[in-house]
């Protein structure tokens, strides 16, 4: 049987760009995302185009029966599950100075990038300790796509680099649980990514890349972290459970 993975987030920007690469690796995908299904049907069509089954679990997984719809449409349209990709998240609504965010812009991206991955996560975990038991030789493995936020600190994101940061210990922590059931996890921490979600500062990383702000000197593209996921969920990174990938072109190397 096609192995079953689900992407959140995964009609578009880095989300599409995994699932494209899954797709090439002949995984069957659930796509979750907020928009109403007729919004990404562009995308689906382009997924089933590499010949596998594609579903759209449509869900906000900040709610909490949201969460519950993507569980349970996962185990009546595949029965399985075996990678989970942790992708969903948003930006901050502005970009405000750490001393003048609001609570409830705060509380939206928290609800969405932390609270709402963590309780998906769970429920899916235990669903996936129950598959590996019963089916040892099944390769299941979950991987979350976090920032280089998690670590670098911005005075104007504070929240998103505040949520990168505590889904950074979710890989850890998750890590350790998941190894009682022989499922490895990691983390992916992208730099700079060509998306809609960096629209308004398009220009200024254009600049900063321009003058040196990555090694390597380009900004990177969906695909770079789709190839990343690809490589994990075929095995080519073995004995690394919870190890966290950047894929940033060298952005984080301190240098003198």
């Amino acid at each position: 049987m096609s192995r079953v993975a689900l992407v959140t987030g995964g009609s578009r920007g880095i989300g599409l760009g995994i699932a494209k690469k899954l797709a090439e690796e002949g995984f069957n995908l659930a796509i979750n995302g907020v928009r109403e299904e007729a919004s990404v049907r562009e995308a689906l069509e382009e997924l089933k185009g590499f010949g596998v089954r594609v579903e759209y679990l449509q869900g906000n997984i900040a709610s909490a029966e949201d969460r519950e719809a993507i569980v349970s449409g996962m185990i009546a349209k595949f029965g399985k599950i075996d990678v989970l990709v942790n992708n969903a998240g948003v930006a901050p609504r502005t970009r405000s100075d750490v001393f003048d965010i609001t609570e409830d812009d705060f509380d939206h991206l928290m609800n969405i990038n932390q609270r709402g991955t963590f309780f998906l996560t769970q429920a899916i975990a235990k669903w996936m300790s129950e598959l590996k038991t019963a089916t040892p030789d099944s390769e299941i493995s979950i991987i979350n796509v976090t920032s280089i936020s998690a670590t670098v600190a911005s005075k104007i994101r504070a929240s998103y680099c505040m949520s990168k940061a505590s889904l950074a210990m979710l890989s850890q922590v998750m890590a350790v649980k998941m190894a009682e059931f022989g499922i490895p996890v990691y983390e992916i921490r992208p730099g700079v990514i060509e998306t809609d979600m960096i629209e308004k500062v398009r220009e200024k990383y254009h600049e900063g890349v321009k003058n040196g702000m990555t090694l390597e000197p380009r900004m990177g593209v969906p695909e770079d972290i789709g190839k990343v996921v690809a490589a994990l969920v075929r095995g080519d990174l073995p004995y690394s459970t919870g190890q966290v990938i950047c894929v940033d072109g060298g952005m984080t190397i301190a240098r003198m």
